[in-house]
């Protein structure tokens, strides 16, 4: 599973980070999330499919 994150919808509400620590990083400058590595392990595949439900902006895809 690939995880990406859509700079231009991401507002920073940071839920992602929240429910997928180990996934997404934010920004210290926006709080605006990123992906700290676009492939996630199949362990960590619960947490990316919860952090695409909490988005608000729907800024996270996983394919």
């Amino acid at each position: 599973m690939k995880v990406r994150v859509d700079p231009e919808r991401c507002q920073g509400h940071t839920l992602c980070a929240m429910r997928a620590p180990d996934i997404f990083e934010l920004s210290e400058i926006d709080g605006h999330s990123s992906v700290i590595k676009e492939e996630v392990s199949d362990d960590q595949q619960d947490e990316a499919v919860e952090a695409v439900r909490s988005c608000p902006e729907r800024a996270i895809f996983i394919s």
